[in-house]
């Protein structure tokens, strides 16, 4: 079954998160797609996050669907102009990739091309009012398309710190709904009771909403996130737990499974990064029973 179709059944969409390699050599890339195949529903891919330069989103949804994998690539304004981000789409769907997730571009600030010229021709409204307007077979300039391209497409939420800013990002998401949007994603959240009630106001605006599980890799790393990112609700305790397990890997994947299945009930699907630990993706399925 088809992302798109599990979304309309209302039935749990298992994705997974991939980046594409820095330089050309995919073997990594194939190896934990081929781990993986069977398990998920697509594979959410980035497009030079947090600025970093990598092989683009586009590459890696062809070489998804060249292994027989759904793709959804991220979009967004940060480095092209509405031009480039209408014939990348177009040849988005001619490639297979018919999943988009509109995203708003990471700042530059700690990427590795930081002379780079930022773009930010379209927003995230408006870049679902484009996509919008392809699927109903013209271009932004109001030009007929020969042949209309067919998405289902998503918009991501910010993190957030309280009641106030979760009911200010509720509105934002029904404005992106109103242009187009199909489901929502969120950020992740360690707190999964904080999670269920966020989770509960966005599927109040009645499209699929798909939580994220980030897979913590050590201390250091749960530390860094839980300072630098407090709305992420990373608590002592998790830290804690880590640095007191016998097998602190393990340990982190065991985390990741207990917040999946806390929270299988209350979102349509789930969307788990694993930041360049991919070969332990199947792991944390296992621990979510998935």
């Amino acid at each position: 079954m088809s992302f798109q179709a599990k979304l309309s059944s209302g039935e749990f969409a298992v994705l997974a998160e991939m980046n594409t390699p820095k330089g050309i050599d995919i073997s990594d890339l194939i190896t934990n797609i081929r781990y993986l195949k069977s398990r998920i529903d697509a594979i959410a891919i980035p497009d030079m996050d947090n600025g970093v330069m990598h092989m683009s989103a586009l590459g890696g949804g062809a070489l998804m669907r060249q292994q027989g994998v759904e793709p959804l690539i991220h979009v967004y304004g940060r480095d092209r102009n509405r031009m480039a981000l209408q014939g990348d789409l177009l040849a988005a769907h001619v490639l297979g990739i018919h999943n988009l997730l509109v995203v708003q571009g990471e700042d530059m600030v700690n990427g590795d091309h930081q002379d780079a010229t930022v773009v930010n021709d379209l927003d995230e409204t408006a870049l679902l009012e484009m996509i919008g307007s392809l699927t109903q077979g013209t271009d932004m300039a109001g030009f007929e398309l020969k042949g209309i391209p067919k998405f289902t497409v998503g918009c991501a939420i910010a993190s957030i710190a309280d009641d106030a800013q979760l009911k200010r990002e509720v509105a934002a998401a029904q404005k992106k709904i109103d242009a187009g949007a199909q489901y929502i994603l969120l950020p992740p959240v360690f707190d999964t009771s904080f999670y269920t009630q966020m989770i509960d106001a966005f599927k109040s605006l009645n499209v699929p909403v798909i939580a994220s599980v980030f897979l913590l890799k050590n201390v250091g790393m749960a530390r860094y996130i839980s300072i630098n990112d407090p709305n992420s609700r990373l608590s002592e305790d998790i830290i804690r737990r880590i640095r007191k397990a016998k097998d602190r890997e393990n340990e982190c994947i065991d985390i990741a499974g207990e917040i999946i299945r806390s929270l299988k009930g209350a979102a349509q699907g789930i969307k788990i990064s694993a930041l360049g630990w991919e070969d332990r993706l199947p792991a944390i399925l296992d621990r979510a029973g998935l």
